[in-house]
């Protein structure tokens, strides 16, 4: 039966900004399972969360020792890579692979002579071989004859009337609009009353999602009639799909995966892959284990994107800064598919009365697009943001108090004052846009940032569990099939069990990333980590009972008299115990329990909140962008490790700034081919072009589950774009409204303004 449960919750600490807003703190009424943990409330103090614990296995990875997908080298092992089509529509006419299946070293080929590409890195042939070296020269001798066809790979070029339609069962490119929750009042009628109107079309580029690792797996079946899969994978529990299985030719419970350390996902490393799907084949057709890896090439390829956008948009208001009504029309192409993400998240966060918003997927001929960090959000939110900045400036009211004004979540309204005073609004922000004398124009802008990410209680149907393992001694390891992607997931779980045992994080064994384990999560959506914590903290919760009646025995007391604190078993008296004598009374075989993910309960706020400054200088001679300083405020619920909370942070504000300046696959037109496939041509951020991110992390316990927890690793990219376009516009006192904002667009904008 549930149990009814009353705690404090809202910010932690900030007093000087919060004081104007009450709703920031109040007491919350939960029904939780009887089973459950009691909610940490906003008054509990920690030895552990909440502070900075260095990464579990820092060690390991600073060493080098960390092993990755690409690391495996398993005797025998055997090497696979792909011969794909260069071409975005193509019928395949011929494959001969006969020079490749003559080599020495060559041991398997495969080859796909039917049918036609409808993307640059369509498989055409597979080759396994015995070193890299023979692999690279038999996938030279493969001959393909194509016979290329018209057809767009540009979501503008697959807009038109004329256009070669990608899936021939439909008339034409464009979807349907998706309508369902996007409209809403009266929106014409709100634009026809306004004082102000603004409006204007933004774009997005593809960002391919450039993991540090490639995709790729490595595949070994074994003489027992098992395998074992070694991924790069976001997800263990799926990436054995039924593909994957039936290639191996076994059963599912056969098939162990094994992801200890990854280089990056962003989304785009699920389920086993066709190229995964071709090395399981190979390794039950040569019975030796078998490696394939995608090519830097293919990776950006085939790898996956975020798809890109077209987004026109006007906004309705009043002069002293009320938003009255927003209304939109975007197209985005995900590929040879309507999903992946395509469409824009640009009307979140703030009071939109009258709301008219259509969405098109846009099919190309190019490769699928994939889930990427926050799908939709920013290049949704750096629309959204530029559209309130222009509004801002034409009804000549502040842009952070149009902010302000429009956004009624309170912890944002506490974390617009923190930015604002981090950043130096007052003293660095332009009342008069492209003022500065001299060509080094500066500026200041901000934009918002929002998710909703508290986890959950299952694995696919099953619910999300951990086996917890304590022997004699006092070790304890916990056990699950979460796979720590570079997150801190191995850390976060050390520390709440650490913190509900009264351990150090070092004591606590984290055995992750193995389906031999319970079935873990996916890495994915931001919801790792509240997933796994309030389960982990369940069954540190259980340790405790089991011990305490253990104890209750020795004592011969009521195991109720029991209670622990800060690692100590207190009884009737003076009777005390440490953990680890309390251990002593466990049996040979150890102590097993279950810590159970319950389900999520009521929430105070609903979602997490962030928003972003950032100070630029533009160069108008050269239209060189420089971020100068990045204020980042942001919520991700209660705060279990301040350092790789920081991580998350400064990776997505990194990753937001090289979306914004930098990022662009570039695609041949005529061709259809990726133009800057390598990253010596695909621009990244670098080190050089970083700058000082000043975090600042608040802490809020919201409700949804026992440690009051919530995602961080997506929303720490959504405002980065729109904040750095808005000091953009405050410096030179024109938009650019195409991402990424290269010198020339810079440029081009300024030719605008002088025109």
């Amino acid at each position: 039966m549930p149990r009814t449960v009353t705690y404090k919750v809202g910010l932690v600490g900030h007093d000087k900004h919060k004081q104007d807003v009450p709703a920031v703190e109040q007491d919350l009424t939960v029904e939780i399972h009887e089973m459950d943990a009691e909610p940490w409330g906003r008054e509990d103090t920690f030895r552990h969360v909440g502070h900075e614990v260095p990464r579990v296995d820092g060690a390991v990875k600073a060493t080098g020792a960390a092993k990755y997908t690409y690391d495996i080298n398993r005797p025998g092992l055997l090497v696979a890579g792909l011969v794909y089509s260069p071409h975005a529509h193509a019928d395949i006419v011929s494959v001969d692979a006969g020079k490749a299946q003559g080599m020495a070293g060559v041991v398997a080929v495969k080859t796909f002579a039917r049918g036609s590409a409808k993307y640059p890195g369509k498989i055409v042939a597979a080759i396994c071989a015995e070193s890299e070296q023979v692999l690279a020269d038999a996938l030279e001798a493969v001959e393909v004859t194509y016979k290329v066809k018209p057809g767009p790979a540009v979501t503008e070029d697959a807009m038109k009337d004329d256009a070669v339609v990608v899936d021939p069962r439909r008339k034409t490119n464009v979807g349907q609009p998706r309508r369902g929750p996007l409209v809403r009042g009266k929106p014409d009628d709100a634009f026809e009353g306004a004082e102000v109107v603004v409006q204007a079309t933004y774009r997005t580029p593809i960002q391919t999602h450039s993991c540090l690792e490639p995709h790729g797996c490595v595949c070994e079946i074994h003489a027992d009639g098992t395998a074992t899969v070694w991924a790069s994978t976001q997800a263990t529990s799926f990436f054995a799909n039924q593909q994957l299985t039936s290639a191996l030719g076994l059963p599912r419970n056969k098939v162990r995966v094994i992801t200890q350390h990854m280089g990056g996902g962003f989304g785009s490393k699920f389920s086993a892959l066709e190229w995964d799907v071709l090395c399981a084949e190979f390794a039950r057709e040569t019975k030796r284990p078998v490696r394939m890896m995608l090519s830097r090439r293919l990776e950006h390829l085939v790898g996956g994107n975020r798809p890109d956008s077209i987004q026109a948009l006007r906004l309705a208001g009043s002069k002293d800064g009320t938003i009255a009504a927003l209304q939109g029309e975007v197209w985005g192409t995900s590929g040879n598919s309507s999903g992946g993400g395509a469409g824009a998240a640009n009307f979140g966060v703030y009071t939109l009365p009258h709301l008219s918003m259509l969405q098109h997927g846009v099919a190309t001929f190019s490769a699928k697009g994939r889930a990427f960090r926050a799908p939709r959000h920013p290049q949704g939110f750096y629309a959204l943001e530029s559209i309130i900045e222009r509004y801002a400036y034409a009804a000549g009211v502040d842009a952070l108090a149009v902010r302000l004004k429009n956004d009624k979540h309170p912890i944002r309204q506490v974390q617009w004052r923190i930015g604002a005073e981090r950043i130096g609004w007052g003293k660095n922000r332009r009342k008069q846009p492209g003022s500065d004398k001299g060509p080094v124009k500066r500026g200041v802008g901000c934009a918002s940032g929002r998710w909703g990410a508290a986890g959950r209680h299952t694995v696919g149907r099953n619910q999300l569990v951990f086996d917890v393992v304590v022997d004699k001694e006092g070790g304890v390891a916990f056990q699950n099939g979460v796979q720590d992607i570079g997150t801190g997931t191995r850390t976060v779980i050390a520390i709440i069990a650490a913190e509900e045992l009264g351990l150090q994080p070092g004591d606590i064994d984290v055995r992750i990333g193995d389906t031999t384990y319970p079935p873990g999560p996916g890495s994915g959506g931001s919801t790792t980590a509240p997933s796994i914590g309030a389960a982990v903290r369940n069954g540190a919760l259980r340790v405790k009972e089991s011990l305490a009646g253990l104890l209750a025995l020795q004592w011969g007391v009521d195991e109720a008299q029991l209670s622990w604190k800060d690692g100590v078993c207190h009884g009737p008296g003076d009777k005390q115990a440490s953990f680890r004598s309390a251990c002593s009374l466990i049996g040979e075989d150890g102590l097993r329990v279950q810590g159970r993910r319950m389900r999520n309960f009521q929430s105070a706020y609903g979602e997490t909140a962030g928003c972003q400054f950032a100070q630029v200088a533009v160069d108008t001679e050269t239209g060189v962008i420089t971020v100068e300083n990045v204020v980042a405020v942001h919520d991700c619920g209660r705060i279990i490790d301040t350092m790789t909370a920081r991580s998350q942070v400064n990776g997505g504000v990194i990753q937001g700034i090289s979306y914004a300046l930098y990022e662009e696959k570039q695609t041949d037109r005529n061709l259809g081919d990726m133009v800057n496939p390598t990253f010596d041509t695909y621009r990244i951020l670098g080190m050089q072009d970083c700058p000082p991110i000043d975090v600042v992390l608040t802490s809020v316990v919201s409700g949804y589950n026992n440690t009051g927890m919530m995602g961080l690793g997506e929303p720490a990219t959504v405002p980065t774009a729109g904040a750095i376009a808005n000091a953009v516009y405050n410096a030179i006192g024109v938009q650019v409204t195409d991402l990424p904002m290269t010198p020339a667009r810079v440029l081009e904008a300024l030719e605008r303004r002088q025109g």
